[in-house]
């Protein structure tokens, strides 16, 4: 299977009876992911766009079975939601939403550790666009429309980088397994190394695209784990050449602070 996502993956929206939530929810299920049910307070027991019922939080995996989510709520909830997501099994948590506390990721990271490896919630984002598994399921808020299907995986801070990418390879007739918008705040749930080790094992992507930016170790860190242990060809680009020291950019991860975070330090 591709990674993180596939046709078979359960899914519920957290957020899901909200304008965006509803939005990017239809967005989903017309593309095929097998949306399950939605999480919002207070509305346990009710139905939202059609069989895809709401579900109360407290044991909604018990009673569908979905092991994935996306989290379409305003930052400020993100801590809660990502605990309660955790205790009750979910497996994929996709963050969608933006202006998370720097401290509240440090948190969910540590929380996340009461639980062994194999038992620990995945969580990607903050600040991202999601997870799509081409022709598959798609968790976020990319535009489905512009990935071609192939056997190219897509790694990027950047979710606007990550669809130009997409794009531009499906004009030269290259097709994509699954793009994974990790998120452009300095701490988030997912790395470029997690992505990375995520794709060799993957017996649908030959090739992976990472896509950096400055700020931060991350692309550094990237380039030490493929030149170390990478066996399919990995082609990088980091964003933000011109960027001047100390000016932060659009990403809240995105400010040359200290000795190679610039775009011309970065490895190559």
């Amino acid at each position: 299977m591709t990674i993180l996502v596939d046709e078979t993956t359960k899914v519920i929206f957290q957020g899901f009876t909200g304008d965006k939530g509803t939005f990017h929810a239809k967005e989903a299920l017309a593309y095929g992911t097998k949306l399950v049910g939605g999480v919002t307070p207070g509305k346990g027991g009710t139905t939202h766009l059609g069989p895809a019922g709401v579900q109360h939080r407290e044991g909604s995996r018990e009673g569908d079975g979905s092991d994935r989510h996306p989290d379409l709520r305003a930052g400020a909830v993100c801590l809660r939601c990502s605990h309660e997501a955790a205790d009750a099994g979910i497996e994929l948590a996709v963050v969608i939403a933006e202006g998370v506390p720097t401290q509240d990721m440090m948190r969910v990271k540590r929380y996340l550790l009461r639980y062994p490896p194999e038992h620990r919630m995945t969580v990607i984002g903050p600040n991202c666009a999601g997870v799509i598994s081409v022709g598959k399921a798609m968790l976020g808020i990319m535009p489905g429309h512009i990935y071609s299907q192939g056997r190219i995986g897509i790694v990027a801070r950047s979710g606007t980088l990550g669809y130009e990418a997409a794009a531009q390879m499906a004009k030269y007739g290259l097709g994509v397994s699954t793009s994974a918008g990790i998120g452009g705040d300095p701490i988030n749930g997912s790395s470029f190394v997690d992505m990375l080790k995520l794709f060799e094992k993957d017996d649908e992507t030959d090739a992976v695209m990472l896509i950096g930016e400055i700020g931060g170790p991350q692309e550094a860190q990237a380039a030490a784990y493929v030149r170390d242990h990478m066996t399919k060809p990995v082609v990088g680009f980091v964003a933000g050449l011109t960027a001047p020291p100390g000016r932060r950019m659009g990403h809240a991860g995105a400010i040359v602070s200290a000795f190679g975070d610039t775009a011309a330090e970065r490895p190559r």
